[in-house]
């Protein structure tokens, strides 16, 4: 019996997202990751295990909850390398303001879609309910 095997060109691939939250809550702040997540998972073919990592930036009014506490309870998720850090803070940024860079190995040919929610679709209008082909 011969086995056919076909190997794909594999990548490392950045997929970026980012989200609002309403007030600075642990609730609100679970909510709207979760949400970020889910939209993240529900558009790009992936497995949790071939997240290289993912790091996760907070402006500095959002100070109840680590988003990646968040990411961490997700099925699968409990040994993917997490990072929270405080965003630079900028005058006249977005505020309350969740965002996302996920190092992800990826087919070469892999279509990716960066979640940009509520209103944080601002920062990226290109990359709003739209998939980046390879580059």
């Amino acid at each position: 019996m011969e086995v056919c095997v076909v190997e794909a060109d594999w990548t490392v691939r950045a997929i970026r997202g980012a989200t609002t939250v309403p007030e600075n809550s642990a609730e609100a702040i679970r909510s709207a990751v979760e949400e970020l997540l889910d939209e993240l998972e529900r558009h790009n073919s992936f497995e949790p295990e071939q997240i290289i990592s993912l790091t996760f930036s907070v402006t500095r009014d959002l100070d109840t909850l680590f988003p990646a506490s968040v990411a961490r309870s997700r099925p699968r998720w409990e040994n993917v390398p997490l990072l929270d850090v405080q965003h630079m803070h900028v005058e006249q940024d977005l505020e309350r303001c969740v965002r996302f860079l996920l190092h992800v190995n990826l087919p070469a040919s892999a279509r990716v879609y960066h979640p940009y929610l509520r209103r944080a679709q601002s920062l990226r209008p290109d990359w709003n309910l739209s998939t980046v082909g390879s580059q």
